[in-house]
């Protein structure tokens, strides 16, 4: 029998292909595309039936993000303690939380209602830029327990906040010598934790956090909040499974399901923040992985280094003149001269880059490595990827232009925190020209968007809009001339991520011949009024041809 062939109409569909941009129908054969067009045009392929579900709706390429984290399902088993309010998985919405006494209040009810008393007490989403003044500290949690460990895990998932009892439990004292270990006025620990070397001093919550991490629940609740944003790929760009292989089995056994609505391109860390490894060694473990243990759904497609920290942290590294307020706790974590030579062995085995740079200064280090590498082994097509890339100035877009590095912005920012950027990390200068979408055009190097997450809530709607307009929550507009157009932002967080992981062959457009993944929308982002793009509907996604609807669809 031949192979059954389904034809999708839908109100309207936006191809992202150039040479055929618009279609009322798309054929889909195999979990893959046979054609965008008309359906009089596609009838020629054969006997097909005709689904008419998306009469009603627009189709756009499967959103695709290049940037997300595993921990956005895992750590959704988690009590929420960010500023914002957020929407969880299940549809329901997590209030912000707004001061520290509304902090404590709630970190007390949850240690009431936690068993057994000894039993850690681990948080997510807390940032205290929102808090002016005096930062969260030991003293403040010790008001909620002396006893019972309490962690407090930062939105950006590079500091945490723990109270006396972790670390007396965890032997953090006076003594302790591990950067990034906050100190009040005395010299003694603070209780603020300051990046992985000083975060992994709490051995026993840390252990908690990655088994959550590995554990089927979170890659699925992962998998339904990517569905949910309409996104058909997501990344994981911390994975830990060279580290933790024996997760690797639960990654294939739930990606692989049919259930799980999404693809999953899984970019290992090479090592822990900061510290030395085998890195031809590593190498040799990613190209193992591409070669034996990837499928259509989960694939590996490079490998993941962090070199600094978060700029709302004041724990990213800026060149001069550095930070605008605030007291700069940038943490470089490698030695400029020493990271070509980590880079290399990845360059060579063929295994694209990406580098966790949220500083201007940790980006120059990236850029001076591409090119020394280069120099030693030619590798035209590379697409090693500038990741956040928040402060990129024109000359390092126009090297890295020249270099083939791609960039990937971390346009979230500009909501989120662009009015706390423009007043206290960076000053008014520097916070315009964050995420400088519009002259990476200008200057001819490709990019997509992300969110990050699980440190802003996955959801291309927002970072598209965030592109577009630029607006910050108290009006502000935030670089004018460096907003981009709907078709840009569109173009980056669909062909343009699927470019920087090396799949445009496969994905980022409707058109024949690629995986038939499509996100469904109530209105074309192309067509709304800019300011309207974040709140169009979702009705969910198609990925390989298969029907994924979002609860409230």
């Amino acid at each position: 029998m031949p192979t059954p062939i389904t034809i999708f109409q839908a109100k309207q569909i936006v191809t992202m292909n150039p040479s055929n941009p618009k279609a009322t129908h798309v054929a889909v054969r195999e979990g893959k595309i046979l054609g965008a067009g008309t359906l009089a045009e596609l009838k020629g392929w054969g006997a097909y039936e005709l689904d008419d579900t998306f009469k009603d709706h627009v189709l756009v390429p499967g959103f695709i993000e290049a940037h997300a984290h595993v921990l956005e399902g895992a750590l959704a088993e988690l009590p929420y303690t960010g500023y914002f309010d957020r929407k969880r998985i299940d549809g329901s919405t997590a209030k912000g939380i707004k001061s520290y006494a509304e902090l404590i209040d709630f970190l007390k009810q949850l240690d009431q209602q936690l068993t057994p008393p000894d039993a850690p007490l681990i948080v997510q989403g807390f940032d205290p830029i929102y808090f002016p003044g005096e930062r969260l500290a030991a003293k403040h949690l010790d008001q909620v327990s002396l006893t019972r460990p309490i962690l407090v895990f930062h939105a950006s998932g590079h500091l945490a906040t723990v109270n006396t009892a972790l670390m007396r439990a965890s032997n953090i004292t006076r003594a302790t010598t591990v950067a990034g270990v906050g100190r009040d006025e005395n010299g003694d620990p603070d209780g603020e934790l300051q990046e992985m070397p000083a975060m992994a001093l709490a051995t026993a919550e840390l252990h908690i956090l990655m088994g959550i991490m590995g554990s089927e629940d979170g890659i699925r609740r992962y998998g339904a909040a990517a569905r949910n944003a309409g996104l058909t790929t997501v990344t994981d760009m911390a994975s830990m499974i060279l580290m933790q292989p024996q997760d690797l089995a639960t990654w294939q056994r739930v990606v692989n399901n049919p259930a799980f609505p999404a693809r999953v391109a899984s970019y290992n860390l090479a090592a822990l923040a900061g510290v030395n490894a085998d890195w031809t060694g590593v190498a040799a473990k990613i190209k193992d992985l591409q070669m034996h243990e990837s499928s259509d759904k989960l694939r590996f497609p490079g490998v993941k280094f962090v070199i600094d920290g978060s700029i709302q942290g004041w724990t990213a590294v800026l060149n001069w003149p550095g930070y605008y307020t605030g007291e700069d706790h940038g943490l470089l974590l490698t030695v400029p001269e020493q990271f070509k030579d980590w880079m290399l062995p990845f360059h060579k085995a063929g295994i694209q880059v990406s580098v966790h740079c949220n500083g201007d200064k940790t980006a120059d280090i990236m850029i001076d490595a591409v090119e020394d590498v280069l120099k030693e082994w030619a590798w035209l097509d590379h697409r090693h990827t500038v990741q956040h890339a928040q402060l990129l100035t024109s000359a390092q877009l126009r090297r890295m232009a020249k270099l083939g590095l791609c960039a990937n912005f971390f346009t979230n920012h500009l909501w989120y925190w662009g009015d706390q950027h423009y007043e206290q990390t960076v000053g008014p200068e520097r916070a315009n020209r964050m995420e400088p979408c519009a002259t990476a055009i200008r200057e001819g190097v490709h990019f997509s968007l992300h969110t990050d997450a699980n440190v802003t809530p996955l959801g291309h709607l927002h970072t598209m809009w965030c592109a577009v307009n630029r607006v910050t929550p108290s009006g502000r507009i935030l670089g004018e001339e460096e907003r981009i157009s709907a078709y840009d932002a569109l173009y980056a967080t669909t062909v343009g991520a699927a470019y920087q992981m090396h799949m445009d062959s496969e994905i980022g457009s409707i058109e024949i011949g690629k995986l038939a993944d499509f996100t469904v929308l109530e209105a074309s982002p192309l067509d709304v009024k800019p300011i309207e793009i974040k709140d169009i509907g979702i009705w969910g996604t198609v990925v390989g041809g298969v029907k994924y609807p979002a609860p409230s669809a």
